[in-house]
């Protein structure tokens, strides 16, 4: 049974790839590389805040209150990701056709929705109470904090492998 054209990823990534999008992507001599650096400059600005707020939430610097380094790291980890989505996709669309059979990014995108999803979830279930991780940090946030913190590695680290794949 064939799929409809717009569920069928492989047609959509083909039409993709040939659209002025990707076409200016692999012809502009300037394109790919500030885009590139775009996602760069993304991937440190989620993954530095993130790494950061994870050991805080493991119990690492408890001279800083919780809430207080939450704030200030947390808008910089979301505008690191406002930067990635948008670039990643833009490379994507330079080699979408071969990249969507790549099983690195496969993973890659796989832990990108884990790691928001597991964001979201903390944000929902915590928020509320980092106050009291001063000072009884639960066991089961720790877990989240240390899944996401290997979540973002592995995903910078499958990122950067991909381009020697």
């Amino acid at each position: 049974m064939d799929l409809p054209d717009w569920l069928n990823l492989t047609s959509w990534a083909v039409a993709l790839e040939a659209s002025a999008v990707g076409d200016w992507m692999r012809s502009s001599g300037w394109a790919y590389p500030v885009v590139n650096l775009v996602h760069l400059l993304g991937l440190v600005l989620l993954v530095g805040p993130m790494l950061l707020l994870d050991l805080r939430l493991l119990g690492a610097g408890r001279l800083f209150a919780l809430s207080e380094v939450s704030a200030a790291l947390t808008p910089w980890a979301v505008i690191g990701l406002l930067l990635l989505l948008p670039s990643g996709a833009l490379l994507f669309a330079a080699d979408a056709g071969p990249l969507l059979g790549n099983r690195l990014l496969q993973f890659k995108l796989l832990l990108v929705a884990f790691g928001i999803a597991n964001a979201l979830l903390f944000r929902r279930l915590w928020s509320g109470r980092l106050h009291d991780w001063d000072w009884r940090p639960p066991r089961a946030g720790r877990l989240q904090a240390a899944l996401s913190a290997l979540c973002w590695l592995a995903t910078a680290t499958l990122g950067r492998l991909i381009a020697y794949d």
